[in-house]
């Protein structure tokens, strides 16, 4: 299956091999000639490299592509640099012997276990529980390489394979799971997912940081079963064992997983202390009773600095995926980035259906530009590059160098996000540091082209607060956003018209979408640019959403001249607010009852109001109008006369 080195032949006398798919380069100048350049994956090339051990095994259930934005690599490439032996097993088979968990035997430290840089269900599901096209992390976009709930299969596996061996979880699927958490798939509260696991230790958010302190302090020979102190890290302990002691925390208890699951009103209340925490600068410790177990979430670490950031970017990656997948097709993922750059992790804007927060922080951490200019030389050598950096992004496009003018204020604030209700007095929405990187990319000898297609926050350059310096650096983004950086469609969701449902959603008034159209349509006129267009993105069946919203948002999107395609049902995913209203039919926040879609007829009757231009929904719109009390609207619709009174 895969590509692996004959008995008795060294690493270095390997004759070059041509790779035949898009993944991966196909010129002579970058044939692969070195496995070694890889972190090892099978037994023979653990071989090759004369190891008869290995520290750690890293699990996936990605295949493995040795790039900045799979985590797999990143986390392998950061171990290895410790100075630490790691391995990796993507994608093992768990439905039959399970040679492939045994394959490189136990490692002599741990295994960290990851889903992979999506939640397995997520992956695998759509909102209506069907299946996806495509996996996008696996080669072809094939299905069938990961199980549901991967990283609870694969620790369990592992558990029972090498149970005197730690398991330590990771990555997204374990992050957003680490506390009683609705899971939509089973319609069920589940417990921390270290309960469903069996694993001993959980690292949450971006995982830099927590590891390097597990590595240092196993480096220095303290017991794995002593970790239960470091920051960003979650332990279940077992009935009676003492709580481990730390004078720099403050603790707080919430309620316990038998109480969230008889009431679930308290339970989403118990959400309100879980975002807070997860969003403040000096969180507390979690406690979280379970069957007689004690939770223990410690508070995450301090947000990377530049240095730290720059450093992950650094490491020695190939940029390409292994090459024993050069025979199965292109992993749609890596297709996707393999050409763009990712500038800062984080987002400050707490919307309501949202992760990012949850996993990577509120708090924006920026790379250098001399960081990012180093990546665009590494990507103008690669052999498939032809002069267009596909994205100059993030979770948001423009949120890069953005922080709090005084620190003092973030570091007492407990507001989820720093752009809703309005954009905070004390946020710096200078887009200048931007520009500048813009700028450097753009003018780099080679590069042709350099895009954002990541999602634009245009509230963070319409906003009344800013200082004269910024309002300047706003008017200066648009322009050269038009000018140089558009690839023909851009990118932005306004998510919903309604000024109610984007109150749950929080998101800003659609008003802020319809002055960054004029705007954009302004900029398109005077700089020649006419062919370009805005796509944006709506959610229908959202918390609060009702049939009279997706109405108005049909009518007034009408009304501005689109058909919608960017549109999707709301997904509910751990460690969200929308989540736990459509858990338990309540805001966290308020405790007040909340209109929330369930049934798969609710949600088409929403969704069906994205595609009122479509001959096929026009008999299902005409039905849900007059049910609703809105039959006049079919005229702007539908282009429909209102219907007589029957009467």
């Amino acid at each position: 299956m895969g590509a692996t080195l004959a008995p008795g032949v060294k690493v270095g006398e390997l004759p070059l091999v041509p790779l035949s798919n898009s993944s991966t380069p196909s010129t002579p100048h970058d044939t692969i000639a070195d496995l070694s350049r890889w972190l090892p994956t099978t037994r023979d090339e653990l071989d090759a490299r004369g190891w008869d051990f290995v520290d750690v095994i890293i699990v996936s259930g990605d295949a493995y592509v040795d790039h900045p934005a799979f985590g797999t690599a990143v986390i392998g490439r950061l171990i290895e640099h410790e100075g630490f032996r790691v391995a990796i097993i993507s994608q093992p088979n768990w439905r039959d012997d399970l040679r492939d968990f045994r394959k490189l035997g136990a490692p002599r430290l741990f295994f960290g276990v990851t889903s992979g840089c999506m939640d397995s269900m997520v992956n695998r599901y759509t909102a209506a529980k069907n299946l996806r096209k495509e996996d996008a992390y696996t080669p072809g976009g094939e299905h069938g390489f990961r199980p549901d709930y991967a990283a609870v299969v694969y620790s369990r596996i592992l558990k029972q394979l090498f149970p005197e061996v730690p398991v330590l979880l990771g990555g997204i699927e374990a992050s957003l799971r680490r506390v009683t958490h609705y899971d939509y798939w089973s319609d069920s509260i589940k417990p921390t997912i270290l309960a469903d696991s069996g694993a001993d230790m959980l690292v949450y958010g971006m995982g830099e940081s927590p590891l390097l302190e597990i590595l240092r302090l196993l480096k220095r020979g303290v017991p794995f079963s002593s970790l239960k102190t470091v920051a960003q890290t979650a332990v279940l302990l077992p009935p009676g064992a003492p709580i481990p002691k730390n004078q720099n925390w403050e603790d707080f208890t919430l309620p316990s997983h038998e109480e969230c699951i008889a009431d679930r009103a308290l339970y989403a209340r118990s959400f309100k202390n879980i975002e807070t925490e997860s969003n403040r600068v000096r969180a507390r410790r979690l406690f979280q009773p379970i069957a007689g177990r004690q939770l223990i979430i410690n508070p995450p670490f301090p947000t990377m600095t530049e240095r730290e950031i720059d450093a992950s970017w650094d490491l020695p990656y190939t940029r390409l995926p292994h090459p024993r997948y050069r025979k199965r097709g292109p992993i749609p993922a890596y297709e996707m980035i393999k050409h763009s750059i990712n500038m800062h992790r984080g987002c400050f804007g707490g919307c309501s259906f949202c992760t990012i927060s949850a996993h990577q922080g509120k708090f924006v951490a920026s790379r250098s530009k001399q960081s990012i200019l180093r990546e665009v030389e590494s990507i103008k050598r690669m052999p498939d590059f032809h002069g267009t950096i596909t994205d100059l992004g993030g979770p948001s496009a423009n949120m890069y160098r953005m922080k709090g003018k005084e620190q003092w204020i973030c570091d007492q604030c407990v507001r989820p996000s720093c752009v809703w209700p309005d954009v905070c007095r004390n946020l710096d929405t200078d887009h200048t540091p931007l520009l500048e990187v813009y700028q450097a990319v753009r003018e780099t000898p080679g590069v042709n082209h350099a895009f954002v297609t990541s999602g634009l926050r245009y509230d963070l350059f319409l906003h009344q607060h800013a200082s004269p310096e910024a309002k300047k650096s706003h008017e200066r983004y648009v322009d050269e956003l038009v000018a140089h950086h558009v690839s023909g469609r851009l990118k932005v969701a306004p998510e919903h018209t309604s000024d109610e449902v984007l109150r749950v959603m929080r998101k800003p008034t659609f008003n802020y979408f319809l002055r960054f159209k004029e705007k954009f349509d302004a900029a398109k006129a005077r700089l020649g640019k006419k062919q370009l267009q805005i796509v944006p993105y709506f959610i229908s069946s959202h918390p609060g959403s009702k049939p009279e919203d997706m109405v108005d948002l049909a009518v007034k999107t009408k009304a501005l001249g689109f058909k919608l395609e960017q549109v999707q049902d709301f997904t509910p995913t751990p460690m969200t607010v929308a989540t736990e209203i459509y858990a338990s039919g309540v805001h966290p926040y308020t405790g007040k009852p909340v209109a929330v879609a369930r049934t798969p007829g609710e949600k088409q009757e929403q969704r069906s109001f994205f595609f009122w231009y479509k001959p096929e929904m026009r008999a299902a719109l005409r039905s849900t109008l007059r049910r609703i009390g809105l039959a006049g609207a079919a005229k702007q619709l539908l282009g429909d006369r209102p219907p007589r009174d029957p009467s």
